[in-house]
């Protein structure tokens, strides 16, 4: 659910072996798994599980461990043709490939690591226990990579010597201040040149209502005419509204605008203990208040929504719950990266299980939220290299500060899940319910998604490891109203923030959603630029005529509060 960004800004890229193809569908069941908080006995039990299998059958251990014997005394007398997998950047220093005493470190780290990834596919285990194991083992030799110690590292010893020692110094003060000031995770960002509402989230507005659960902010246009159904964006719950406002140029709030739509945006109070209560009705019905503020506001019969990820699941609900009532206030709904239908195999695998998911529910009711920080830091350890060991040798061995990246900032500025939401996710994505009529009541309304028959939009990401792009392609199909589904040919950040004017973005259509994915991607066309134009125009033909743009933002009734981004989104998770 909850992305980490920096996994997507840095991996969009295919795999290069089996073994990085199977970690990467780890992946996209473990995005949904975070939400289950897996803990150290969860590991080390998948780990004993592998030695008690491996230790049954000890002819494979010994060929396995023969083979290795071979491989290892062939990287002894310089032999070993043995070489990293394309891609991995950690042995890219020339030392690895001239000096002969770290060429056969690598060789033999590298040996000895793919020695234990094949003793994973060659153990007698169930499909669920060989991933618990394999991402066990990942956690494992990823640590032990030489390039995560000092002396390991040419480029870090090299680095000692050319500045005195000054970036053994700079190392250690990064080291205690992440362990005093981020949980003793190294940071994956330089926080001091952001702010949000200074250069961040920084397109004009007014907050101009405001219940217990959200803001709701009013976009000032900028063209002399506006559309005459506004649009209303709803995000994540457990992500910060402001990845669409990131930046000039970059933000989609500001697209949106420009492009004549009078643009509203939720923005989610960060939830505390006191709000452990809050579940789907909580956030539906603080939904239901803010689009009656702006059907009040611009005086629109009708207007089009967006729900992302998490936001998405929420929005379904609202407008299922809608449709129950009879009440159709909504003439379209976009859906960016919402996975909704969670049937395929493995999704809901690897250390989910009934028994799982009931302690870490029982451990967010003790607490009263999943915390935010919590969360993001088990979404780093799914890809331990890119988010963990890569800034731990730029922190602490390298003595350099983490990058100033805006998506990154935004990645790291967490928000908690309330606990009673927690466990409403956790049970739809363990009974695959919306895809149930009448499975999943909110607000004392069964939920059918056929029954929501407005225009449908859906955008999946091709290298989305966290929302796959062939699951969110279902989402529109599971509802009753005409459906358009794009496809990125990026990750799952790169598609959401993904303005005009990128010479590298492309995106796929293809109007024949009757059968499956594949298909679907078989007869599909390439379209050159961003998905936004083409959503833009699409919307365009949903959204009335054209009106005078508003004078003043807010109403007589609802009268700004506020400027944007507002005051809910500066609540941090702690």
């Amino acid at each position: 659910m909850k992305p980490n960004l920096a996994a997507a800004v840095v991996s969009d890229r295919p795999p290069t072996s089996n073994q990085e193809a199977a970690e990467r569908s780890l992946i996209s069941a473990m995005a949904v798994n975070a939400l289950v908080s897996m803990d150290r006995s969860q590991i080390l039990a998948a780990t004993g599980r592998l030695a008690a299998r491996a230790a049954m059958d000890p002819g494979l251990l010994v060929r396995r461990g023969l083979g290795l014997a071979r491989e290892l005394v062939e990287i002894v007398i310089g032999r070993s043709e043995r070489r990293p997998e394309p891609g991995d950047k950690r042995f890219g220093d020339p030392a690895f490939d001239r000096h002969p005493g770290y060429r056969r470190v690598m060789q033999s780290y590298l040996a000895v690591r793919a020695a234990l990834h094949t003793l994973v596919d060659e153990v007698d285990l169930d499909p669920k226990s060989r991933d618990r194991a394999r991402f066990a083992l990942s956690l494992l030799t990823e640590a032990l990579a030489p390039t995560n110690t000092l002396l390991g590292n040419p480029a870090a010893i090299k680095r000692v010597f050319d500045t005195a020692g000054v970036s053994l110094a700079a190392g250690l003060k990064n080291f205690v201040t992440d362990y005093v000031e981020n949980d003793g995770m190294p940071s994956q960002v330089d926080r001091r040149p952001f702010k949000v509402g200074e250069n961040l989230a920084i397109t004009p507005g007014q907050v101009v209502f405001r219940n217990d659960v959200l803001e709701l902010i009013q976009y000032a246009p900028s063209t002399p005419e506006v559309h005459e159904r506004p649009f209303l964006f709803i995000p994540p719950q457990v992500n910060k509204y402001y990845v669409f406002d990131i930046g000039p140029g970059r933000s989609f709030m500001e697209f949106a605008v420009k492009g004549g739509f009078t643009t509203f945006a939720v923005s989610w109070r960060n939830p505390t203990p006191a709000q452990r209560d809050w579940g789907l009705g909580s956030y539906v019905t603080a939904l239901i208040e803010a689009s009656d503020a702006v059907a009040e506001i611009t005086g629109a019969e009708k207007i089009n929504v967006m729900g992302a990820c998490a936001g998405g699941i929420t929005t379904a609900v609202l407008l299922a719950h809608l449709a129950a009532r009879g009440d159709d206030r909504f003439s379209s709904a976009t859906f960016p990266v919402t996975m909704i239908d969670m049937g395929d195999p493995g999704m809901i695998g690897i250390f989910t299980s009934e028994a799982s998911i009931a302690s870490s529910v029982r451990r967010s009711a003790e607490k009263g939220i999943l915390s935010g920080s919590d969360l993001s830091r088990v979404f780093a350890w799914l890809r331990p290299n890119d988010l963990v060991w890569n800034y731990w040798v730029n922190n602490y061995l390298m003595g350099d500060t983490p990058p100033a990246f805006d998506i990154l900032y935004w990645n790291n500025d967490s928000t908690n899940l309330p606990a009673t939401l927690h466990a409403e996710f956790l049970d739809i994505f363990l009974k695959n319910s919306l895809t149930q009529p009448g499975a999943v009541t909110v607000l004392d309304t069964p939920i059918d998604l056929k029954k929501v028959t407005c225009d449908v939009y859906a955008i999946g990401a091709l290298t989305d490891h966290l929302t796959p792009w062939n699951a969110c392609y279902r989402t529109p199909k599971l509802m009753g109203g005409k459906a358009t589904f794009v496809a990125s040919n990026s990750g799952h950040i790169q598609a959401l923030v993904n303005p005009p004017g990128n010479l590298k973005a492309r995106f796929l259509t293809n109007p024949d959603l009757s059968g499956g994915a594949t298909e679907w991607l078989e007869g599909a066309k390439e379209q050159k630029g961003s998905w936004w134009t083409h959503w833009a125009d699409w919307l365009t033909k949903r959204s009335a005529g054209k009106r005078p743009a508003p004078a003043e933002l807010g109403s007589a009734k609802h009268r700004p509060i506020v400027p944007a981004p507002g005051r809910y989104v500066h609540q941090k998770d702690k």
